[in-house]
Formats: structure tokens, sequence, C-alpha cells
């Protein structure tokens, strides 16, 4: 089922969208050659408690952190660890969330540490236009798949694949709700666009883009993917909320 917001839900989860971009922005400025993706977790988790929130990860299916982390070949939900130090060069995907107030936000940046590549600069360039190509699409009238299907042109266009393991999702009073949304126009949708969008629907939207191939494995710890041909991979994502003007992002930088 998908769950239309009003505007005091909107307005709650604009609030919890605000905390992960505050945390965002801190994990950015702290993510420095040297720093461990553990230390890194600490600081996310530090900064929502004083906000009075909860991340919204840790526990999630067992997942032992509050932020999912991805460096270089890693495409998503690597687990902080004290033996992962950044290095010069590296690309890290930072993915978190937030409950606060019972409503949730969910936002993902990929950045680089210190001087990296022309590829892996292109690689998050490309990754975080898509993003944008496919919220553009994000207007009542239009369809699900219309933001998919920017996505993902905009990324193969550009020599990139897009990741067909994981999709974006409904957001609300659950972290992830109805429905799906893939960063992909699946080959047996046919005729078929999806669900007709509609003001108040709130979305994650969130592609993961590789250098390489989409394909992907677990590693085995049973949560960090990687590239299978272990080519650079980049992730970002946005808390998306449609209104009768179009996309707002809730978890955009206010100022």
């Amino acid at each position: 089922m998908i769950f239309i917001k009003n505007k005091k839900e909107i307005e709650k989860m604009r609030a919890a969208s605000q905390i992960v971009v505050e945390v965002l922005k801190k994990l950015e400025m702290h993510a420095k050659p040297g720093i461990t993706t553990f230390e890194l977790n600490k600081l996310a988790e530090d900064i929502v408690e004083k906000r009075g929130g909860i991340p919204a990860f840790k526990g999630y299916s067992n997942y032992p952190a509050s932020v999912c982390f991805a460096v270089n070949e890693e495409v998503v939900h690597g687990i902080p660890s004290e033996s992962k130090i950044l290095t010069e060069g590296d690309i890290i995907g930072m993915d978190f969330g937030v409950c606060y107030d019972g409503y949730y936000g969910d936002s993902a940046i990929t950045i680089p540490i210190g001087e990296v590549s022309k590829t892996a600069t292109e690689l998050m360039d490309v990754t975080k236009s898509a993003l944008m190509a496919g919220i553009e699409r994000a207007y009542p009238g239009n369809n699900l798949l219309d933001i998919s299907s920017a996505i993902q042109n905009f990324a193969e266009d550009r020599g990139f694949s897009v990741v067909r393991s994981f999709v974006g999702h409904g957001i609300g009073k659950k972290l992830h709700e109805d429905p799906q949304v893939p960063n992909f126009v699946p080959n047996n949708s046919g005729n078929f666009k999806g669900i007709q969008l509609k003001p108040g629907m709130v979305f994650a939207i969130e592609p993961m883009v590789n250098v390489g191939k989409p394909d992907i494995k677990i590693l085995k710890d049973g949560w960090t993917a990687v590239t299978l041909d272990g080519s650079l991979s980049a992730h970002f994502e946005h808390t998306v909320v449609i209104t009768n003007n179009g996309p707002e992002i809730l978890t955009g930088v206010r100022h």
C-alpha cells in the first residue's frame, strides 16, 4: 500500500531529513585520509543522539551500525570497521537515515578522499546527475518508471551501468514502504509504466552506478555488496516528496 502524506507528516519527514543532511555534511568534513569508518560512524551517532533522533539502520534486519559505507568497489552496505582506514584516492559512499518524531529521512552521498582519478570524478558526477534527472521527472501525472528511465538513460548514455540488485523505496512511518523505485526499466515491464505519481507520495530515490558491469556480489559478512568485476561504484540518494508544483527534495540543504 502506498501512503499519501499530509502536510503535518511531511513537516516531520522534513525535520528528520534535515538531521540526515547535518550528519552527512559533518561526515563529509571529517572523511579525510587516515580516519576509519568506525570513527565516522561514531560521529554520526553522536550527532543523532544530540538531536533526539534514532539511527534508522542500526538493528534494521540486524545491521550492526548506523551508517552504511561503501569504499571504491563497494556498492552499498559496508559495515564500519576500525580496520577500514581511508586513504588518498579513495571514494566513499555514505548512506544514512534517521527516525525522528516517528518519521524517517534517508540520503546518501559519495565523496572523494583527497585527489582521485578522473574516472572516479566522472562516476560521482554522473551518478549525482542521474539522481537529479530522475527527480526532475517526479511530477504529478507522470509515472514511476519515468523516474527510472531518466536515471538509467542518463547513466548508460555516458558509458556507465546501473546496479539492478538494489532499488529505491517509499518512505514515511517506516524506512522502507511501497513502492519500490527501480533505477532502471525492468525488461518485463512492456508498456507498463508503474503507478501514477500523486502529491503527497514520498520516495527515497537512490541510484547506484558502476564504472564496469552492473553485477554485484555480497561478501562473507552478509552485508557488504561489491561490484563483481572490481570496478568503482558510486551512490547518491535523496528523500523526495511529490507536490502539486513538482518534486521537493527533503534532504536538500536548507539555508
